[in-house]
């Protein structure tokens, strides 16, 4: 009974989707959701249900686009359901009267004139004879469609188009007839030519009959043209093409001020005010890939052109390698030779801070292109003919800017643009509006699946916001076509997006990170630590998932202990696991040491550092013997990184994890040194040395990951060694005897004779190679 009513109450609640799709329809002419639409369709098999559906998917779609051909196979499709939709027969109607409007185009016929000799005369009239017979071939078949249109349009409850096939039948009946006067007199006015004498009675004849198909071909077309007379194109001015696109609404605002005072200026000058101080058209256009700069900067050449401010709206886009020359005075004729090109419209410069490249030498004209644009920019030449647009990176325009201040000076503050990252909402808006520009909808589970393609992608300033989104819906796009076995009947298989097209092929790991940890040899306490806190960690992320409070979760960690005891083996781990619980992204190791960061110029340690925090990003940044960075002398750079290091960890939040590496009494100091890198630390793992029996232990688990065994003897032997001395390095020196001992033995092996027993022999690890492996350690 309770599934009984839980089926009832379904199906109550799809049919008024279906009735607020037919609302929605009537107010407005289209149905904002297609893609829930699409989808309802793909799942509904009543066929009277499934023909309703398809209607109104296909007037939805012919009202977006006015010509779809698309929407013209569902309607047919939604028919060949339900003859009796009536709402599909009237505008299956709109498509049948496009297919008659060429039916009259063969009915062309050569000039003819009574002055052209014989043969030019009989040679057209052979052709007129031939045009008429053609197009009477099929002619009665063509009226039999229409008169059967007729008596279609006159049994529907609403006589639409009625009239309109009653006229264009009646003047194809009328055509049929005056072809067949024209025809015969054509072929009189043949014979004529072809005897001895010949009147112009004939001539005179076959002009009237062919005015008169002119004239019926004339009033053939109006019909056409009476249909669409309402259908105007319109043109989009450049602003409202801007105030259409997705987000974007702080850039919005100001370019929407920008030009409400262009044509305020445009309208001062037009009433005859002086102007003399104009403003500058040049702009900084900065932003992350794919956020629309280039798109920008198009548009506003167009709003440029529509206030008359520049004579052209073509935008000349150039970069480094174009104005940047490989030989003295090579630059300057470059970039003279783009700004005569832009004279009157828009020079674009993409990554312009790529033509001050950091460190350059006396051979990189870069500076020499800028010291050129700038004169240009200002000069009596070409001062005011052009505008200037500047795009790239944020923080690399900024620097750049910065260290050009003739550049800057030319740019007014009010002419900076900064174009945000998309967010998720916005992208998925934009992957619909991608899909529906190939003819594909997009189910919500795919809706789904690209927002958590976006969490993945999204990790630095490289992502690529519309252009990502773009890439991931082609994908898509090209998984489905490649994977495709749907056959022509089913049609929504061709233009459906599913989960699964989105999904990446992903590969699971061979051995989980709970697996890796339980498997180390020793670390008990920390193991409990670990566990403890990535349990915190997916509790945390369950509670947010349902919309709980959650406890700020600390993840930048300090690992203390002596080399060799595993911290970089449990930081990888460590990776591992917030990747599996979904804080980070990506999930990969970075390892770094003092080398990675510190430089030895003023100024270049920062950007070492902020390179390889950037590598690091979605993922965990391992800094080893991290106390290095405290450096001893006047001129170190090490407080620098500390300081960058900070800052970095503040600004990307959960998308870095820190560990820092050493040993303990070190990285106290290093902490106590930046009261922010201590308060941004609070869990603090302890690595304690190893004990002689997991030394052994990891040595046997080293030696059979090669298939070596370790004799009993072996092991007897290595255990009272490593109690009775003191060895450093725990795992590391673990790793390496085992090492020294297979070396040993193959070293003895081969100095023997080979037998049969060699290859059990060589699978085991004696007492004689310990020794020797001693002996050097």
């Amino acid at each position: 009974m309770i599934i009984l009513k839980q089926q009832e109450n379904k199906r109550v609640a799809y049919n008024q989707k279906i009735k607020q799709w037919e609302i929605e329809l009537n107010d407005t002419g289209i149905i904002t959701d297609e893609g829930e639409l699409i989808t309802a369709i793909s799942h509904e098999s009543n066929p009277i249900t499934l023909s309703k559906l398809l209607t109104l998917a296909s007037l939805s779609r012919l009202e977006r686009k006015k010509e779809n051909s698309l929407a013209a196979v569902w309607l047919e499709k939604a028919l060949k359901l339900d003859p009796n939709n009536q709402r599909a027969k009237e505008f299956m109607l709109q498509f049948d009267l496009i297919k008659f409007k060429d039916l009259l185009v063969p009915l062309s016929f050569p000039p003819i004139r009574e002055t052209d000799n014989r043969t030019a005369k009989k040679k057209t009239a052979e052709q007129y004879i031939e045009v008429c017979q053609h197009f009477l071939t099929g002619a009665d078949e063509h009226l039999h469609d229409l008169e059967a249109i007729v008596g279609m349009c006159s049994t529907m409850a609403k006589k639409v188009h009625f009239l309109k096939y009653q006229t264009l039948a009646d003047l194809l009946s009328s055509v049929i007839e005056e072809t067949g006067n024209l025809l015969k007199a054509a072929e009189e006015y043949d014979q004529s030519i072809t005897g001895v004498f010949h009147t112009s009675t004939f001539y005179e004849d076959l002009q009237l009959h062919l005015s008169n198909v002119g004239e019926m071909k004339h009033q053939w077309q109006l019909q056409f043209l009476e249909a669409n007379e309402n259908i105007t194109p319109t043109i989009e001015n450049a602003l409202n093409q801007l105030n259409e696109m997705i987000g974007m609404d702080l850039v919005k605002e100001r370019v929407n001020a920008y030009y409400r005072f262009l044509k305020y200026q445009k309208q001062r000058r037009e009433m005859g005010f002086q102007i003399k101080d104009e403003l500058s058209l040049h702009m900084i256009l900065t932003g992350n890939p794919g956020t629309g700069k280039t798109t920008l900067a198009r548009l506003m050449a167009k709003i440029y052109h529509e206030l008359g401010v520049l004579p052209r709206e073509e935008v000349i886009e150039t970069d480094r390698s174009q104005l940047v020359g490989s030989f003295v005075g090579q630059t300057e004729e470059n970039v003279r030779g783009i700004v005569e090109r832009s004279i009157g419209g828009v020079l674009f410069i993409d990554e312009a801070y790529s033509l001050k490249r950091e460190g350059q030498t006396g051979n990189d004209y870069g500076q020499t292109a800028i010291d050129t644009l700038v004169s240009l920019m200002t000069g009596n030449e070409y001062g005011g003919q052009f505008a200037v647009i500047l795009a790239g990176y944020p923080e690399e325009m900024r620097s750049f800017l910065d260290a050009n201040p003739g550049l800057r000076s030319r740019f007014p503050q009010s002419n900076f643009i900064h174009l945000p990252n998309y967010s998720n909402e916005e992208l998925v808006k934009i992957a619909e509006m991608v899909a529906s520009d190939n003819d594909y909808f997009m189910t919500e589970e795919a809706k789904i699946e690209i927002n958590h393609r976006l969490d993945q992608e999204r990790v630095d300033d490289t992502f690529g916001n519309a252009r990502t989104v773009r890439n991931i819906v082609l994908d898509a796009i090209f998984k489905k076509g490649a994977e495709n076995q749907a056959t022509e009947e089913d049609i929504l298989e061709f233009m459906l997006l599913n989960r699964e097209d989105f999904r990446l092929d992903r590969v699971d790991l061979v051995e989980s990170p709970q697996s890796k940890l339980d498997h180390l040899i020793g670390l008990e306490s920390l193991k409990v630590e670990m566990k403890s806190l990535i349990s915190f960690v997916k509790m945390q992320q369950y509670r947010r998932k349902k919309g709980l409070p959650t406890v700020p979760i600390q993840l930048h960690s300090v690992f203390t202990g002596n080399p060799g005891t595993g911290k970089t083996t449990v930081a990888k781990i460590y990776a591992e696991f917030l990747k599996e619980c979904g804080i980070l992204k990506r999930g990969h190791l970075i390892v770094a040491s003092r080398a990675d960061f510190v430089a030895g110029y003023v100024g270049q340690t920062a950007g070492k550092t902020k390179k390889k925090i950037k590598e690091a990003l979605g993922g965990v940044l391992f800094i080893d013997e991290a106390y290095s960075l405290l450096g001893h002398t006047s001129g170190d750079f090490g407080k620098e990184v500390i300081d960058t290091l900070v800052d970095e960890m503040t600004k990307h939040n959960e998308n870095l994890v820190v560990v820092l590496a050493g040993y303990p009494t070190e990285m106290e100091q290093l902490l106590d040194s930046n009261p922010g890198l201590r308060s941004r630390f609070k869990k603090f793992f302890l690595f304690p040395d190893y004990s002689s029996e997991e030394l052994l232990e990891i040595m046997a688990a080293y030696s059979e990951s090669f298939q070596y065994q370790l004799t009993e003897e072996a092991k007897k032997l290595l255990l009272q060694t490593i109690e009775a001395e003191e060895f450093k390095g725990n795992g590391r020196f673990s790793a390496n005897l085992a090492d020294e001992m297979i070396q040993a033995q193959a070293l003895r092996l081969m100095d023997a004779d080979e037998d049969e027993s060699l290859f059990e022999r060589s699978m085991l690890l004696e007492v004689e190679d310990v020794i020797k492996a001693l002996s050097k350690m």
